[in-house]
């Protein structure tokens, strides 16, 4: 017995030794972790209205209860992102991949996002054998997300912004185009009197808020549907105004005065909606910089130590398993001893040698 016992410490020592030499044999990996905060998105109408209904919110299933973040973090798993993330690092060579579906999944191996529950920050850490490289990543990540954010336009502003800015692009072309007729028609302002003037100016007036209510209204749509009670007040403030336009435009006259008042009215036209949907656009603008952008808390630096191998877990696992390992051959030993004591158990040992050597 104190021969298997010095046997044991010997052999477990032993094993102590290889794990830790056997660590120095795997390649180190480091871990560079990053955490963003994603953009803050203010409450609509409607999900103000969704709030109101309190527990009857239930009701709608679990897609009402996703959180933002968890957008976020897929669009930060996407295969777009990825991708970028592979021709940027040209991590078809660092994985030694053919295919990238095969460099996507490595990557994919190698990247952990957690969004926090009740913080909604974001937690991304990379793997990777070189720490620079593991840092560099991170730091990517972050970088492609704003990318694909602005691409889409997630946020209820972002909509509203780009909808009017599209809006505002195409009305100062009009603006310009317009300016350019009224000059050419050969007459000036002079050449009206006030009552003219004052007539095209109203008409401009209100076939600008025309358009402004249908942007408006087309605007509601995106979002709310038409049995809103939103979409349809708007709906009847542009019939109104519909109504009044033509009652203006049935009283039009005729001959060189009245082309120059149209040119005139499309003129001023041009100009007052311009300067509505510039307050729109700027309105969307408020609004998206209220709800926020991507907001980095921590960045990616370059990790000094190593996540793994962990030399002093592996040593105590290779410990652990020399000492049941060698346990239960000593074990087996004595059991065999025993066995060969008795003569019944010679002849068992006889059979089972006899059996082994004819394997």
């Amino acid at each position: 017995v104190l021969g298997s016992r010095h046997l044991v410490h010997v052999f477990r020592d032993h094993d102590r030794v290889a794990a830790l030499g056997a660590t120095y044999l795997i390649t180190p990996t480091f871990t560079a972790r990053t955490a963003f905060l994603p953009p803050q998105q203010q409450q609509s109408a409607a999900a103000s209205a969704l709030a109101s209904l309190g527990g009857l919110s239930s009701l709608l299933g679990g897609a009402a209860q996703r959180t933002p973040a968890d957008q976020y973090v897929s669009l930060v798993l996407s295969n777009t992102v990825a991708d970028r993330i592979i021709d940027k690092f040209e991590l078809l060579k660092v994985y030694d991949q053919d295919l990238r579906h095969d460099a996507r999944k490595q990557l994919a191996k190698n990247t952990r996002v957690v969004a926090g529950k009740r913080d909604g920050i974001i937690v991304l850490e990379v793997d990777d054998e070189s720490p620079a490289r593991a840092a560099e990543i991170a730091n990517r990540y972050v970088e492609e997300l704003r990318l694909v954010i602005n691409r889409l336009a997630l946020t209820e502003a972002q909509q509203r912004r780009i909808f009017f800015e599209g809006h505002l692009q195409r009305t100062r072309d009009r603006l310009a185009q317009a300016q350019l007729l009224l000059q050419s028609s050969g007459f000036n302002q002079e050449t009206l009197k006030a009552e003219p003037k004052a007539a095209a100016e109203g008409y401009a007036r209100l076939k600008a808020e025309v358009t402004t209510a249908q942007a408006r209204l087309d605007a509601l749509r995106q979002t709310l549907t038409d049995s809103a009670p939103e979409v349809q007040q708007a709906g009847a403030a542009i019939a109104v105004l519909k109504a009044q336009l033509t009652r203006v435009e049935a009283t039009a006259g005729q001959g060189d005065a009245a082309d120059y008042v149209g040119k005139y009215r499309e003129f001023k036209y041009q100009e007052a909606l311009f300067e509505q949907f510039s307050r729109q656009y700027e309105l969307a603008r408020v609004d998206e910089s209220r709800e926020g952008q991507l907001q980095v808390v921590d960045v990616a630096q370059v990790p000094e130590k190593k996540s793994w191998p962990k030399r002093a877990l592996l040593a105590l696992v290779g410990t652990l398993g020399g000492f049941i390992a060698l346990l239960a051959y000593v074990l087996a030993s004595q059991r065999w001893q025993q066995a060969a004591s008795r003569p019944d158990g010679t002849r068992q040992l006889d059979r089972l040698r006899s059996a082994l050597g004819r394997q």
